[in-house]
């Protein structure tokens, strides 16, 4: 049985993806705020990764600002990878997005840039899975874009996902060996895929 640590656990894709690790034998463990884990301070964290194997970390900014999603994101890695180190983990895997490098007008975008590099330049053997938007937001995509009504969407093209398939791949991907060993170089690294 493998201990998996899911950061971000309560949440949608955590949710499920604790469950699907449970079903299978692994014991997953929900780690959030709410269960005394917070890795923007650090607190809980030396507890939670005890003995832990792998640690996922599907967690997300509360705020799309651009310095706030920023700040957000390179101290709750950093506390956490720091916290992996000590405790011995032998796999990082993240959730990410599908084009961070392609689109960095956004600072959302950027914020998950900065996170990848992190974790990529840890030392700890790790996994990125990249996923597009889910299926569950769409609505809500299309309410925040419609004024009275006037709908206004981008004319980009998306290509969603569901949220259980999102926590499948990232089931997989945690079971399985890291994607990436910290002897490689950067441009030997490789990331699973969703798109």
């Amino acid at each position: 049985m493998t201990k998996v640590v899911v950061i971000g656990g309560t949440g949608l894709i955590g949710s499920k993806l604790v469950a699907r690790l449970a079903e299978h034998g692994h014991g997953a463990i929900a780690a959030s705020p709410n269960s005394g884990v917070n890795t923007v301070t650090g607190e809980g964290l030396a507890e939670v990764l005890a003995g832990a194997q792998v640690v996922v970390d599907v967690s997300n900014s509360p705020s799309f600002e651009d310095k706030a999603a920023l700040d957000f994101f390179t101290t709750s890695t950093g506390n956490l990878l720091a916290a992996e180190k000590t405790a011995g983990v032998s796999h990082h895997v993240a959730l990410s997005v599908v084009g961070t490098e392609r689109l960095l007008e956004s600072g959302y975008f950027r914020a998950k840039l900065a996170q990848e590099k992190l974790i990529r330049e840890s030392g700890i053997p790790n996994s990125i899975v990249h996923a597009t938007q889910f299926f569950e937001f769409v609505n809500g995509i299309a309410d925040s874009a419609t004024d009275g009504n006037t709908v206004r969407l981008s004319p980009a093209l998306i290509q969603p996902i569901a949220a259980d398939a999102v926590a499948s791949a990232v089931a997989r991907t945690a079971i399985g060996e890291p994607s990436t060993e910290p002897s490689r170089s950067p441009d030997q690294s490789s990331s699973v895929s969703m798109s």
